[in-house]
């Protein structure tokens, strides 16, 4: 294991730790719950503005629950259980038979339709121990899970627009390229062939419409519907799933999920699966590794860090780091005892991506020398400062787009 994988930069950055006596399990530091924090966020605004409703559901929920999905028959072994006293409970490894429970709750029209859920859901699978792969593959994990109900007439349309948002992040994240293959119907599944045929015509389609040419994954689709999966690429060429698009026409019929048609019959939603980041700890992972460890500003944990020359800057200091924080960037303090080289080292190695240097002329002219990794400085009013470093705090933002 060399310094640029990611479970050493993990350590080394003070991001994370993973320990024996809890295999699979991440123990997040502050300064890696930041950078988990600021993609959570980021997404789910991106959710919110594309027309999806968050939700929370719980994750201890009843064996018989699985059972009536097919989850129990296809991942019961790698489901935690846990029995009480009145019945055997299991923690999910997935959040859709919940979302359809939300669905179920009212009688819904198809004027509603589509609907659409969003859930950063917490999630563990028992995954075998020879799989672990630090934050890659983990048994404890939270997925950005979504689900849309709607209609046939709606399939295109919705998967044509997670496609579109998808691709909007994945540029942002710096992942222009991706790669698209088709996990087509399994031996094992739910559903008669037509149902299939229909899925793989409409799912095709779609990613056409949307310029893609997937390849052909045969036989990997879930056991409820095919699903296109969009995979990246780590430092050492291995191939990451992460995002995904699944057409589901199984799960709302085997938990009864249905709507008011408009000729007032009772009709069953289709449902759409789907997932930007699969999870975030592998999106993190594959972050790291790909900028080395030192990532865009905007995703840096401390983006700035704050060193008064000496002591007597040291109030000046405080007022940079507040106004700093107020502006929404995230600022740290390096006003130690060592010498200001000391210090820049020091957040050299934490991959902070700017030094505000505050001296005597600073203090006196309210003023701020911003200092890159490269060694390139620039000394301007705070005021500028703030308003520079927000540009670059712009998801998607690289330091050639601002001023």
């Amino acid at each position: 294991m060399d310094d640029l994988d990611h479970r050493n930069l993990g350590v080394q950055l003070k991001l994370w730790h993973l320990q024996e006596d809890a295999p699979g399990m991440v123990f997040w530091h502050p300064r890696g719950y930041a950078i988990y924090r600021v993609l959570e966020d980021y997404v789910r605004r991106k959710m919110r503005r594309a027309g999806y409703a968050e939700v929370r559901t719980p994750q201890l929920l009843p064996q018989a629950l699985w059972e009536r999905s097919g989850h129990w028959d296809k991942f019961g072994e790698h489901m935690f259980r846990v029995d009480d006293d009145e019945q055997a409970m299991a923690l999910k490894p997935m959040s859709c038979p919940c979302h359809v429970q939300i669905f179920n709750k009212g009688l819904r029209s198809w004027r509603e339709l589509p609907i659409r859920y969003a859930e950063f859901g917490a999630c563990h699978r028992n995954e075998p121990s020879g799989s672990l792969h630090g934050i890659m593959r983990t048994r404890a994990f939270e997925q950005d899970d979504a689900h849309v109900f709607c209609r046939e007439q709606d399939v295109e349309g919705e998967v044509a627009r997670f496609i579109a948002l998808l691709g909007e992040v994945y540029r942002d994240l710096g992942f222009p390229d991706y790669e698209v293959p088709l996990a087509t119907r399994p031996a094992v599944r739910a559903g008669d062939d037509a149902t299939w045929d229909w899925s793989e015509a409409k799912l095709g389609d779609a990613a056409r419409q949307c310029g893609l040419v997937p390849r052909i994954n045969p036989g990997e689709g879930a056991f409820y519907g095919l699903k296109l999966e969009f995979a990246l690429r780590d430092r050492l060429g291995r191939s990451w799933q992460c995002g995904t698009v699944q057409l589901d026409g199984v799960l709302p019929q085997r938990l009864e999920a249905s709507y008011i048609a408009p000729d007032g019959s009772r009709a069953r939603p289709l449902m759409i699966h789907h997932a930007i980041f699969g999870s975030l700890g592998p999106m993190i992972a594959i972050l790291l590794e790909r900028h080395n460890g030192v990532l865009p500003f905007w995703l840096s944990p401390h983006q700035v860090a704050v060193a008064p020359i000496s002591k007597e800057q040291a109030g000046y200091g405080a007022d940079v780091l507040a106004a700093f924080e107020e502006g929404g960037i995230r600022a740290v303090a390096y006003d130690g005892a060592d010498t200001l080289s000391r210090r820049i080292v020091a957040a050299h190695d934490m991959a902070v991506p700017v030094m505000a240097v505050v001296g005597p002329r600073e203090m006196r002219d309210g003023r701020v020398s911003l200092r890159e990794r490269d060694g390139s400085q620039i000394d301007v009013p705070l005021a500028e400062a703030v308003l520079r470093l927000q540009a670059r705090a712009r998801p998607g933002a690289l330091a050639a787009d601002v001023p």
